[in-house]
Parts: structure tokens; sequence; C-alpha cells
């Protein structure tokens, strides 16, 4: 009987191991046609965000929803990979893609409870479901991943395998992969995790959430600790190391993306360049490399910070932001306020705790105290309007009370306050975020690359770039180009032009006629056009458009890339009624300094995709005189060749002239720079709503505007040369810095005459006279004398008619 009944079971057992074969046998015939093939994990692409660079190499900006930077196997820290064995799966290097135990435990659990609660997965089978599967808990889904988990372990190395699944894993706060959450968690690389630290992420795979050191810290810290003693259990670490990871604290809080070049504004303008160009832009991994330098660039930050924070102080204190009942506030409640509140560009929100004669006490964000001296607050008389200041003020008291919301900086004393800081120490300064705003370009030359941009004070305070978006008047900045014009159509630098009063009939006034003036309403007669140039006289470039024509004005500046529609069809073209951005203005002015070639401005160098692949690459034309000479299409690096678009002779005639503006004229203030190859033009709009500076030499060209959003004046005294010329000379007394000067070659077809400087002819024998600059067959005619030695003036074929 009991023979009979075991050799039953035997066979029942034969039978539903035959039929159990069977089964899944038949599972794995139905399911193998629908199976992903293993072999494209070798090439699979991870979706890795966005990253923009500068031209040497640093990170500007990044923009995708995962934050991941995928990592070699070689370069993961042995102690990581132990950590993940002991937190996932201790029997990695050994199996052979599935774990039985924990497959029967996940079978039970479908036996009992008609679903597969979870476990029993190794880190193979986590790999098979990140990249081919869907996380449903299904019987199908399960045995899929049983067999893909199966075929990889034939096809993959170990190592293969591990190195995608810490790149593919999500770990909480946008990070994906084990370096993005290094970085999102402690703000360092794998390499530099402490053992506590490495312990801490391998235990977020299981929940991310629910082990999330930051939203769930005790947790989090079970977790970790937990493995830190599987770790010492399996013997990946001893008793000491054990003890010293279990006794450290948790240090993780979020960190935010870090880029190594502070330069929002040009990281946002590559982004939105590419946007059309790749569909998947933000996942696939691609690398920007832009033009900009990072020293210049920061250099262009600062630089057009501190000259709107310097017309700030010029226009005095607008008050505190706020006012708080500190006596009805706990510190804790001041300082969550306090963070509440961004800081930009080094302008930190503090609460005024104390005010005492001649100082005041403040708190800080980080809950810290500083000293304002009266040598960081004097300036801060109070703002009545642009054009008016209240009184100085005698004591700390008349600027600020017990519990304003006030902005500080750190700033390094000036020489004007030296008595109150004889050692120039940086020094905590009273300020507030600035209602001006402005912007910067500098660009190459030679091709149009942007070397530096600053599209406004802060980005995270405005993101709107003027550098590109602000269409503004450009005043004054628009003279070279007309003068540039005229000395095309048979005007030369000692041209005599009556600086006089005019009106012009024009219905869309309301008085019906325009009566333009030169800045200060004076009139100075007879001008020589290259003083008029470097005095920017408003009724010279006037008669100068009249003169050649308002047609072909437009026509010429069409010629520098600015748009005819902007630029409107009257005489007031030539006082910079012109609608143009910054950007438009640098490039133009980058034309003129490089010789007279027509150059774009452009900033992305090239793009790279994930494997290092050069997607885009510049393909700019570049100014090339001697290719132009010789007729060739092609630079010697391989770059179409810039179209010339000025006579050479009326290029070096311009400079020259633009150079006095430095040397004599309305930039005199850039002498300073000692340098004596710099040429460029002030700009400043009526009532001072806008205020620019233009400057170049041969290798690099800058232009700085300042103004408001909403057009207003900015105040009587502010001049392109007191607002704007600032951060020009700041800026490119950097970018200057070590640049040899390089002398001009003057073309032939230039003559030397001396003239007489009142009537533009050449000058008798024995008077006073000037040395100026013209085109041969424009030169004043030799003069000749009778037999008294009187002058006696040439008789030309056109004074018969």
């Amino acid at each position: 009987m009991l023979r009979a009944l075991f050799r039953w079971l035997v066979w029942l057992t034969l039978a539903g191991i035959i039929l159990g074969a069977l089964t899944t046998f038949a599972i794995y015939k139905h399911l193998e046609p629908t199976l992903p093939d293993v072999e494209t994990l070798r090439t699979v692409q991870l979706q890795t965000p966005l990253r923009i660079y500068s031209a040497d190499g640093k990170l500007i900006g990044e923009f995708g929803e995962k934050r991941r930077t995928p990592v070699d196997y070689d370069v993961i820290p042995p102690t990581f990979v132990k950590a993940f064995y002991a937190a996932e799966d201790a029997n990695f290097e050994t199996h052979h893609g599935i774990d039985v135990k924990g497959l029967l435990r996940a079978f039970v659990q479908l036996a009992k409870t008609g679903h597969i609660q979870g476990g029993g997965s190794t880190i193979t089978m986590q790999v098979a479901r990140n990249f081919f599967l869907t996380r449903q808990q299904t019987f199908t889904r399960k045995f899929s991943e049983i067999l893909l988990s199966l075929q990889m372990e034939q096809e993959l190395s170990k190592d293969e395998i591990f190195e995608l699944y810490v790149n593919k894993i999500y770990l909480g706060n946008r990070a994906y992969g084990i370096e993005a959450a290094a970085q999102v968690y402690y703000g360092k690389s794998i390499s530099d995790l402490s053992l506590a630290e490495m312990a801490m992420i391998a235990g977020l795979p299981k929940a991310p959430s629910a082990y999330n050191p930051i939203a769930n810290p005790d947790r989090a810290m079970e977790r970790r600790n937990w493995i830190l003693g599987r770790m010492l259990d399996l013997g990946y670490i001893d008793d000491v190391a054990y003890e010293q990871a279990i006794k450290e604290p948790n240090t993780a809080r979020y960190h935010g993306l870090q880029p190594e070049l502070d330069a929002p504004y040009v990281a946002e303008m590559a982004r939105a360049e590419l946007l059309d160009k790749f569909p998947d832009l933000y996942e696939g991994g691609y690398r920007v490399f832009t033009t900009v330098d990072s020293h210049l660039q920061e250099t262009a930050q600062q630089a057009l910070a501190n000259a709107l924070l310097e017309y700030e102080t010029r226009h005095g204190f607008r008050g505190p932001e706020q006012h708080w009942d500190l006596s009805a506030l706990d510190s804790a409640t001041v300082q969550k306020q306090l963070k509440a509140i961004p800081s930009y560009s080094g302008l930190m929100p503090a609460v005024v705790t104390q005010v005492q004669d001649k100082q005041i006490q403040v708190r800080l964000a980080d809950d810290s105290e500083v000293t304002v001296d009266w040598s960081g607050l004097k300036w801060a008389r109070k703002n009545i309007n642009v054009n008016s200041l209240g009184p100085v003020p005698k004591q700390a008291a008349d600027i600020v009370t017990v519990g304003d919301v006030v902005r500080v900086r750190q700033q390094q004393a000036f020489a004007d306050n030296a008595e109150d800081n004889p050692q120039g120490d940086v020094i905590w300064t009273l300020s507030q975020l600035p209602v001006v705003q402005g912007a910067l370009v500098s660009l190459n030359p030679k091709d149009g690359a942007i070397m530096a941009l600053s599209g406004g004070f802060n980005f995270y305070y405005s993101n709107f770039n003027r550098a590109t978006q602000a269409r503004r008047q450009p005043g004054s900045n628009i003279k070279p180009f007309i003068y540039a014009a005229a000395l095309e159509n048979g005007f030369s630098p000692g041209s005599i032009i009556n600086d006089a009063p005019i009106v012009y009939n024009d219905p869309s006034l309301a008085s019906g006629a325009w009566r333009p003036e030169n800045s200060g309403g004076k009139f100075y007669g007879p001008t020589r056009m290259r003083e008029a140039l470097y005095m920017s006289r408003n009724l010279v470039s006037i008669r100068l458009l009249r003169a050649i024509g308002i047609e072909t004005g437009i026509d010429y500046l069409s010629r520098f890339g600015f748009d005819p529609a902007n630029l409107p069809r009257g005489l007031s073209l030539a006082l910079g009624t012109a609608s143009l951005t910054p950007m438009e203005v640098a490039t133009g002015y980058a034309s003129i300094a490089n010789g007279g070639y027509k150059v774009s401005s452009y900033l992305i160098n090239r793009v790279e995709n994930v494997d290092g692949k050069v997607l885009v690459e510049n393909t700019a034309t570049e100014a090339c005189p001697s290719c132009t000479t010789s007729s060739q299409e092609v630079t010697p690096d391989g770059h179409p060749v810039a179209k010339q678009i000025m006579d050479p002779r009326v290029n070096y005639l311009l400079t020259d002239m633009l150079m006095d503006v430095i040397r004599r004229g309305t930039g005199h203030r850039a002498a300073a720079l000692k340098r004596s190859d710099l040429a460029g033009k002030t700009g400043t709009t009526n009532d001072q709503v806008d205020a620019w500076f233009s400057g170049y030499n041969s290798r690099i060209a800058t232009s700085v505007w300042v103004g408001f959003d909403q057009p207003s004046t900015l105040g009587r005294r502010e001049f392109g040369a007191v607002a704007a010329l600032p951060a020009w000379m700041d800026y490119m007394a950097v970018a200057l810095k070590g640049m040899p000067e390089e002398p001009r070659q003057q073309p032939d077809g230039i003559v030397s005459v001396r003239i007489d400087p009142k009537t533009g002819e050449r000058a008798a024998p024995g008077s006073d006279g000037i040395f100026e600059l013209f085109q041969s067959e424009l030169a004043p005619p030799e003069l000749h004398l009778n037999a008294q030695g009187q002058v006696q003036k040439e008789i030309r074929p056109e004074d018969l008619f």
C-alpha cells in the first residue's frame, strides 16, 4: 500500500515537473519573439541633459528634467560597488542573473495574493526591468524579466551590467545614476564620498522617497546603518571602518546645479538657438561649446553690475524693501523670512537690528551679524527723483531704523573714504537692488564670435536679455556709420560743415516743426568733420545725412547688418532714433574694427553628441584682408571670407577720427587705459533715456548700454560717458591686459595735408595750420602764389560753370 502510494507520488511529481517544464517552455516560446535584443544594451543611450560650456570648457548651464552624468565602471570606487551589493544583491558576482530563493518568495506571494508584491530581483533583473520592461507587477512581466536576465548574463559581463545599473537607477531629487546623486545630496563626485555617504546612496534604489536623506532623514539613517551592518557581515568592511561610518551624521542636503561659470544669459541663448534643431535636446546628452571666454565673461558680468550699482549710489537710497516688527518675531522666524528673500549678485538681504550714531548692525540669512560702518552708509542720501536728492545724512538714524529689511554687500573701500578705512579693506556697504538695467556685448572682430555677454544686472532677478531683446535708440552711437557713408560719398575729415540751427517741417509733431539741438543747446558754426564727430555735434550729422541722402544713408547702414525696417526714413536717423539691440550695435562696430568686413555675431562654436562626435561646427565668415586682395574665397583655416563693405581708406580715416573721441572728445575718460590703439563713440539719446559707449581695437569690439526697461530719463547728467563708459573701461582693462598694441597699416591712397582748420583749405605759408588725412583724390588743391606772394586760388573746371 505504502509502496503504491509512494510510486503514485513519484509519478505525480514527475508529471508536475514535466508539466511545469512544458508550461515554462510554452511560455518561453510565446514570449521569446517579444523579448528585446540584449545586445542593444551595449549601445544604449541614457537620457542625459543638455550641457552648455564656455570656450575653455567650463560648465555654464544644464537643461533637462533628469540630472545624470554617466560613469564608467572603472571609476566607481570598489567600496561603493560593495555597498550596492550589500543593499541589493549580495550574490551578484556568483549568480547567473536570478536568485532562486528570492523568486520562490515572489511566486509564493503570487499564489497567496494573486500579485507579486516585490522581492526576488537581482541587480541583473533590475537592469532588465529598467531598460526594457514596465514596473507592472504581473506574472508575464516577471517571467520576461527572468528570461532577459538569463540572456544578459550570457552576453554581458558583470561589470557591464553593474555599470548600466548604477547609471540608470532613479535616486530621488531628479538624480538619475550615482554621480548625479552624489552631486545632488553631497555636492561632490562619487570618488570623494565617505563610506557612510556611499551607504546612504546605496539605500535609495529600494525606495527613493521613503529613504530620502533630505525628506525622510530618520528612515534614511536606519537604512544606511542596516547597509553598513550588512557590509560588515559580508566582510566588505572591517570593524574600524564600520564604527567610524556608523557615527557619521547625516550631512545630506540639496545641492542645486553649481555651474563653473555664472553666465545664465549665455546658457539660455545657446539653449534657445538649438531648440528647433534637436528634438531630443534635453535628453540626448549634447555638449555645447560656446565662444565665450570664462575670464572675460566673469569680468563683463561684474563690470556691468558695478556700473549699475554706481548709478544707484549716485541717485540715492530709495529706502528699505520691507519693515518688520522685530519685537513680534522670534529669532527662528526672522531667519526663515530672511532665507526666503533671494540674494542677487552679492546683494544679500539683511534686517537692521541696531542703529548707532555712525554705524548699524544687521542680521543676515545665515544668522550672522555684521556691522555696516559710516563709510558704507554715508552715500545714502534720500532719493527724491532721478534729478534730486535729499540732504546729506549726518547719522545712521537718518537712513534706516531697527526692523528695516535692506540689502548689504561686501565692497572694496574706495579712495574717497580712505580716512574711514585707511587700509583699504573689504567693508560692508548698504546697497539696494538696481532699478536701472544694462547690457554688455563683446565680440571678436575677426569673425563676430561672442567673447562675453551680459544681458542685465542678474539673470535670476530679471531673465529678459537686453543684449539681444531690448530694442533701444542708439543715439550718437549711430554717428560713425553716418560719417562713414559721408566719407564714401565725397566728404573728408577736413570738410567744413556748418553747426548752426536748423528747422525742418514735420507734420507728425504737434508744433509742425523739428528744431534739433546739440547737447547743451549751443551751436559752434563752421566745424571740421573730424571735430564734429569727436565732439558729437548733432547738427553736423544731420547736414551730412541730408547731403548724401537718406536712402543712401540707409543703404550704407544696411551693409553692417542693420535692418532697414528698424531705421527711420528721416533726418532723425543721424541722431540715432533707430531701433537697435546692443548686439546689433556691437556687431556693426566689429565690422569697423576688423577693417571693414561684414561679420555676424555667433555664440555656438560646436555641438557634440554623447560620444564626442561633432554634430554642428562654426562656419562663420572671417575678415581676411590678404584673402580679399588675392581673391581667395576661403581663409587659411577653412572659413568663408567675409565680404568687404568699406573702402579700406574710409575705414582707416573713420577709425582715426574715432580715436580722437578718446584722445580729446566725449570719451576722453577712456584715455585712462593708456593705450593708443583704442577708438570708440559715446551715445546719449534725448533726455538721457539711453546711454551708450561702443569702442574697439583690431582684436576686440565692445558695446555697453544703460537705461530703464520702461524708457524714461536716467537723469540730466547721465550721459554715455558717465553711465555706460565706466563698465566698458572696467571690462576692457581686463580684456586688453597683456594684449600688445598693433599699429594700423595706412592703406595706399591716403595723404596728409596741412590745412587751415577754419576753412579746410591748404594752409598758406607762414599761417597757422594743422595736418589732416585725406583720400588722395579729395585732398585740398595746391595753393598758387602770384608775383606778390599772395595766394591765388587754383581755377578748377567746375568753377567755370
